[in-house]
């Protein structure tokens, strides 16, 4: 079991910059791939990007755009989605997501969800 907890998100002006950091409890976190997702009101839950054990990246070149980045620190069983150039676009709950074998845009292949955070982003 693997238990998430967002952080980070907050009300910023376009152009700004937010870290998201999704804390992970249990030893076996290295194990899992995280994703990060987003849901605008009425909209389909959007994938992000995702990392997996050994650090490979993947993104949604359409949303992020290079603007989004993903890491992770083993250490201290942290994943962080660092964006820039913000837009009032952007401005949606964020969420991470564990998978223990699947690390791409699909999210109903993530078991483990973490609570979300609210990102707003004004103009």
């Amino acid at each position: 079991q693997v238990q998430l907890v967002e952080s980070g998100g907050g009300l910023v002006q376009a152009g700004g910059s937010l870290r998201l950091s999704c804390a992970a409890s249990g030893r076996t976190f290295s194990m899992y791939a995280v994703g990060w997702f987003r849901q605008a009101p009425g909209k389909e839950r959007e994938f992000l990007a995702a990392i997996t054990q050994s650090v490979t990246t993947t993104y949604n070149a359409d949303s992020v755009k290079g603007r989004f980045t993903i890491s992770r620190d083993y250490t201290k069983n942290m994943v962080y989605l660092q964006m820039n150039s913000l837009k009032p676009e952007d401005t949606a709950i964020y969420y991470c997501a564990a998978s223990r074998d699947y690390s791409g845009s699909n999210y109903d292949r993530y078991d483990f969800w973490g609570q979300g955070t609210q990102v707003t982003v004004s103009s």
